[in-house]
């Protein structure tokens, strides 16, 4: 995006700033002339065919019908997102998705645009209803069918159930096959008759299978997997870059009692500049994610200038977000087994992906005004920030000796890399 069309962008998002607060409320979708202003200039910041907010008054079951929706697509997108992060690798998606979400944020102040696959999202978490529902009765004659070959091995029982459940798995998986083929609905789910029909009509038409082809490839470009892994990467290398030295001077004592007098005075020092570190940090992410340059996570100078015309805001989102991380440190006590670890990894996104819509609507509120804050509230909100630091980085220095993987647990800076346990 060139600097003429930032501008033009900006001047749009500006005059809403009156406004913006709102958004925390109950307005949820964008009116149409919003829309098209962010479509125009934020090609890619846009949540698809979200329905309207029915009137609460006037149509309340389509308004309850509305919510439940978008909790229901929210909770599946949360799911969705902890189920990629709790994948080595495949976890960078997770934090490029955050670090998007931070960005549109940051760039637009609308909160509505914090949830960019919400539209998508109850289809996928329809897709695992369906699909573990009729997995069920499977499993059940599978339990079954093992049971037998134990009682009687070779008997008629076993070899009529292990038949049964042989066809069973391939009519449920050809109608699984068919199910998200359609669409994936819940209707898909339960109508297989209509599914072999809708099939053979596919068949007679021709080109089903460039058209299946194309609609799968549409729907993988919609999750935008390559974007998000390279955004991802590219936050979780700047926030190591900051986070490296400090955090590794400040593991240099390696027991609660104390140690050699140089590891001590490292730690100390490591400490303090960790404090510094864990003050800008945040608002240098929120800075990269809104700018998705990589430069952008060392230009300290536009940051403190940022800093300086919201100083109150930034205080209280520091405040409110080192609060929420500092809890999941506890699930990092025990070593967790691998298939049990997405359920942990669950509390971990859930847990950051509000700090990040926080941190990115005080980036646009900074970014919105002109005149610095006076110096009155800014040196108050430094006076209370660096020494709640000081006691967050105190307390983080214990957590390696009740972490599972010891003083590693001071480089999982979970709020800033990976949103994972381990």
């Amino acid at each position: 995006m060139n600097d003429h069309t930032t501008q033009q962008a900006d001047s749009i998002v500006s005059s809403d700033t009156a406004c913006e607060v709102t958004d925390f409320s109950d307005e949820p979708v964008a009116t149409a002339d919003t829309t098209r202003e962010i479509q125009q200039f934020y090609p890619d910041e846009f949540v698809g065919n979200i329905p309207p907010f029915p009137h609460l008054l006037r149509h309340p079951l389509k308004a309850a019908f509305w919510m439940i929706r978008m909790a229901f697509g929210i909770a599946c997108l949360v799911l969705f997102l902890a189920l990629i992060a709790a994948v080595p690798i495949v976890n960078f998606i997770a934090l490029g998705y955050l670090l998007d979400v931070e960005g549109r944020v940051a760039r637009t102040g609308k909160i509505r645009l914090a949830f960019p696959l919400l539209d998508i999202a109850p289809r996928l978490g329809m897709i695992v209803i369906g699909v573990v529902l009729w997995l069920i009765p499977l499993f059940l004659l599978a339990g079954a069918a093992a049971d037998a070959h134990l009682i009687d091995p070779g008997g008629s029982s076993d070899r009529n159930l292990h038949l049964m459940n042989r066809l069973a798995a391939i009519a449920i998986a050809a109608h699984l096959c068919l199910a998200l083929a359609r669409g994936g609905t819940f209707g898909c789910f339960v109508r297989p008759l209509k599914n072999a029909i809708w099939l053979y009509q596919q068949i007679r038409e021709g080109g089903y299978l460039d058209r299946a082809a194309a609609h799968v490839s549409e729907f993988f470009a919609s999750l935008k997997l390559g974007k998000n892994f390279s955004l991802g990467l590219r936050g979780f290398l700047g926030a190591l870059i900051w986070l490296i030295i400090p955090s590794t001077m400040f593991a240099a004592a390696s027991s609660p009692e104390g140690g050699q007098g140089g590891a001590v005075a490292v730690t100390l020092l490591g400490g303090l500049i960790l404090v510094i570190v864990l003050g800008w940090l945040p608002i240098l992410q929120a800075h990269f994610a809104a700018e998705n340059r990589f430069r952008a996570m060392f230009e300290l100078k536009t940051i403190r200038r940022k800093f300086k015309r919201a100083p109150l805001l930034w205080m209280l989102s520091l405040i409110i977000v080192y609060l929420l991380s500092l809890p999941l440190y506890l699930f990092k006590v025990a070593a967790l087994p691998r298939d049990a670890v997405w359920g942990i990894t669950l509390i971990f996104v859930a847990t950051i992906y509000p700090t990040k819509i926080l941190l990115g609507w005080v980036y646009y509120r900074a970014s919105s005004k002109t005149r610095n804050a006076w110096f009155g509230w800014r040196w108050l909100s430094r006076t209370i920030v660096l020494p709640l630091l000081a006691v967050y980085v105190f307390i983080l220095f214990f957590t390696q000796f009740i972490g599972v993987h010891g003083n590693r647990v001071l480089m999982e800076h979970h709020l800033f890399l990976l949103p994972v346990p381990f």
